[in-house]
C-alpha cells in the first residue's frame, strides 16, 4: 500500500509545542514567528523533515500558515479545510478563515508597536514577504529573518529525504533535455538575462527529464538549479540520489554540485542579471544574490509556461493513462456497487481496493495524493483523508465520495465519483444533478483566446447557484505529465488568472456539501484544444477535450433537470465510456455491469 491510515496531526500535543517554540522565540529575542505548510522548494507537496505546521498545531491539511505570538498563535486556512481543522486542532490555535481576513489584515491588528516577527527566509518567496513587510509597518512592528525556530523545538526532526533520481524517457517527455535547455537559454538571452534559479522540484524534474522520489505523490527530486542563457545548467543535489544511468543521462552540459555549493555559486553571479521567481523562489536566494552584488529581474519561472502547455507525446500520455485508469475504476465502482449495500464496507477497505486494482496495471508508480474516501457526514470534509481512528463502515442509503489519482509513468489521474448505496437521501439527487451541470457546462465550454479560468469558473456554478447552493473551493486545477496532480499557473477558479492555452490540462470538479450528512464532488480531468472555428461560427475558439474515462452514477441524476444539450453530452460520454474501456476488462462481470451504467440515461 502507498497509504497510511495512521494518524499524521497530534491535536493533544499541540500546547506544549507551542509552548516550546515560544521558549525558542524568547531566546531569539522575537515577538512571533510564522510557521506555514511548506518547504524551501514551494512546493505543495513536503517531506516529512518540512511538516512544521502538522507539528506543531495537529493540522495536516495542505494549504495554510500559523501565525505564533508571544499571547496569541492563529491557524490561517481556506474553506476546504474548515471541519477538518476544528477536527484536527486544539483550541491553543485560534482558526481564522483566510477568505475573510488575510494573515497580513490579522497581523496589523495582533502586533503591537515595537515588537518583532520572525520569518524562515528559506520558507517564504518575494510576495509573501513584502505582504508581511507592509503589515508590520502598519503596526509599528519588524519583520526579521533568523533560522528556523521550530527546528530547533523539534528534538525527534526527521532528516532530509534521500530519494534516488531516475531517467524519465524522451518518448514519454516528447522533447529531449537539450532541447528544452537551449531553447528557455535562448529566452533568457532575449530577455537579457544571464541566468535563472530553479527551486520548484517539478520544474527541474521537466527540464531535465528526470524524475524522483524524495516525496510521497510526487515524482520530483530535492534539488535547486542555474539554466545558463547558453543552455547549460547546474544541479545542486545531494551525490547519493544519483545513478549512473542519471548521470549519464544528464550528461557534460549539466554540472553536478553539493547543495552547500549553492550559496557559492550565488556569491560567483556578481554583476550577472539573474531571474527568480517572485512567487515561489526562497528570499534567502534573493538575499544572497543581492549581498554578492547580482541584478535580480523578478518574473516567472521560465518552466512554469512550458511544462504547463502539454506536447502531443504528453497528451498520448496522458489518454493512454486515463484508459488504463479508467479500467481499474470500472471495476472498482462496480465492487463497491456489490458491496456497499451489504453493511460490510469501510472506507479504509474501499482505499485499499481501489489502489490493489490500480496496482493490478502493473504499472503504478504511486498513488498521486492520499485518496479521499468519504462515507456519509465524511463526504462534507473537502480534504478528508482516513484514518484508523475515522474509519467508517458504510451505511446503505448514505453516499460515498471517492476522490482518487495515480502516477503511471506516462500520466498522472485525477478522478471523482459520488455514488449512492440505496434510495439517495434527502436532497442529494438535486444536488447531485447541478453539480453533474456545472461539471458538464465546463467541459462543453467553448470561449476566445486570452480568457483565464477566473472568466469560465462561474459556468460551473451557474445551475448551483439558481439553486441557492454553491462550494467553497475552486473548480479546477492543473495537473502535470507524470509530475504534480496540482500544477500551476492555470486554474479554473475566481483566482484563475492565467490564460488557458492548447496542450493545458486541469480538472474540472464542482461540489456540493452538507454538513454532517453528506458530500458530492464529480471530476473529470480536462486538455485545452486548440483553437477551432466552431460550425457555424466566424471566431476561433478554444474548448476541451475529456481524458478521464468513469461512469457517473444515473441512481442519482433527475432528468428533468437536466436540458437537451446536457442529456446529449452526457449519453455521448457514457457511450465514449463503454466503447472505450470494454475491451480491457476481461471479466464478463465487469463488462456487464459497465454497458448498464453505461446505458442511456432514461426519462
Amino acid at each position: 500500500m502507498f497509504q497510511s491510515f495512521e494518524t499524521q496531526g497530534n491535536r493533544a500535543a499541540g500546547p506544549a509545542r507551542l509552548a516550546a517554540l515560544r521558549e525558542r522565540m524568547a531566546a531569539q529575542g522575537v515577538h512571533g514567528f510564522l510557521v506555514p505548510r511548506g518547504d524551501a522548494h514551494m512546493g505543495e507537496t513536503v517531506a516529512a523533515r518540512d511538516q512544521r505546521l502538522s507539528w506543531l498545531t495537529g493540522f495536516t491539511g495542505s494549504a495554510g500558515t500559523c501565525a505564533v505570538l508571544v499571547d496569541r498563535a492563529a491557524l490561517f486556512i481556506d474553506g476546504r479545510y474548515t471541519i477538518q481543522a476544528r477536527e484536527q486542532v486544539d483550541p491553543a490555535f485560534e482558526r481564522v478563515a483566510i477568505e475573510k481576513t488575510p494573515l497580513s489584515a490579522w497581523l496589523k491588528t495582533a502586533l503591537r508597536p515595537g515588537q518583532r516577527l520572525a520569518y524562515d527566509p528559506w520558507l517564504h518567496g518575494r510576495e509573501q514577504v513584502e505582504a508581511l513587510e507592509r503589515a508590520c509597518a502598519e503596526a509599528g512592528a519588524e519583520l526579521a529573518p533568523t533560522a528556523n525556530l521550530v527546528d530547533a523545538a523539534w528534538p525527534d526532526q526527521p532528516g532530509p529525504p534521500m530519494g534516488a533520481l531516475s531517467v524519465h524517457p524522451d518518448a514519454l517527455a516528447g522533447e529531449p533535455s537539450a532541447a528544452k535547455r537551449a531553447r528557455l537559454g535562448r529566452e533568457l538571452a532575449e530577455a537579457a538575462r544571464d541566468a535563472a534559479v530553479l527551486t520548484l522540484p517539478d520544474s527541474l524534474a521537466w527540464l531535465l527529464n528526470v524524475r524522483g522520489s524524495d516525496v510521497t505523490r510526487m515524482p520530483a527530486p530535492h534539488a535547486f538549479g542555474l539554466l545558463r542563457a547558453d543552455g547549460t545548467a547546474t544541479l545542486f543535489v545531494a551525490a547519493a540520489k544519483l545513478t549512473d544511468p542519471v548521470r549519464r543521462h544528464l550528461g557534460n552540459a549539466v554540472e553536478i554540485a553539493a547543495p552547500e555549493a549553492l550559496g557559492p555559486a550565488l556569491d560567483a553571479l556578481a554583476g550577472r542579471t539573474i531571474l527568480l521567481d517572485r512567487a515561489t523562489c526562497p528570499v534567502w536566494i534573493a538575499h544572497r544574490l543581492e549581498a554578492a552584488g547580482a541584478r535580480i529581474d523578478w518574473g516567472q519561472d521560465p518552466c512554469i509556461l512550458p511544462k504547463a502547455r502539454k506536447n502531443a507525446a504528453e497528451l498520448a500520455g496522458a489518454r493512454a493513462a486515463h484508459l488504463r485508469d479508467g479500467a481499474a475504476l470500472v471495476r472498482f465502482l462496480r465492487w463497491v456497487d456489490e458491496t456497499a449495500p451489504t453493511g460490510a464496507m469501510t472506507e479504509i477497505a474501499a482505499v485499499e481496493k481501489l489502489e490493489s486494482l490500480r496496482a493490478e496495471t502493473g504499472e503504478l508508480r504511486d498513488i498521486s495524493f492520499d485518496t479521499i474516501c468519504g462515507a456519509g457526514p465524511n463526504g462534507a470534509i473537502v480534504h478528508y483523508r482516513v484514518t484508523r481512528d475515522t474509519d467508517r463502515t458504510l451505511v446503505p442509503g448514505e453516499l460515498l465520495l471517492v476522490d482518487s489519482g495515480a502516477q503511471y509513468p506516462d500520466g498522472t489521474t485525477d478522478v471523482t465519483r459520488t455514488m449512492a448505496t440505496g434510495p439517495a437521501p434527502e436532497g442529494a439527487a438535486r444536488a447531485f444533478t447541478l453539480v453533474l451541470k456545472g461539471m458538464i457546462a465546463i467541459a462543453m465550454a467553448r470561449w476566445p483566446a486570452g480568457l483565464a479560468g477566473r472568466d469560465i469558473d462561474a459556468l460551473a456554478r451557474q445551475a448551483l447557484w439558481k439553486g441557492g447552493l454553491d462550494y467553497d473551493h475552486g473548480t479546477g486545477h492543473g495537473v502535470g505529465a507524470y509530475l504534480g496532480v496540482h500544477e500551476g499557473p492555470a486554474s479554473i477558479s475566481r483566482r484563475g488568472l492565467v490564460p488557458l492555452e492548447p496542450g493545458m490540462i486541469l480538472s474540472d470538479e464542482p461540489g456540493c456539501y452538507r454538513e454532517g450528512e453528506w458530500g458530492i464532488r464529480l471530476e473529470i480531468l480536462v486538455a485545452v484544444t486548440p483553437p477551432a472555428v466552431p460550425e457555424g461560427g466566424e471566431r476561433e475558439m478554444l474548448g476541451f477535450e475529456t481524458l478521464t474515462l468513469a461512469p457517473l452514477d444515473r441512481r442519482l441524476i433527475v432528468p428533468a433537470l437536466l436540458d437537451p444539450p446536457e442529456r446529449a453530452w452526457l449519453d455521448a460520454y457514457h457511450a465514449r465510456v463503454a466503447e472505450a474501456l470494454t475491451p480491457l476488462l476481461p471479466d464478463p462481470a465487469d463488462r456487464d455491469w459497465l454497458a448498464a451504467a453505461c446505458a442511456p440515461l432514461a426519462d
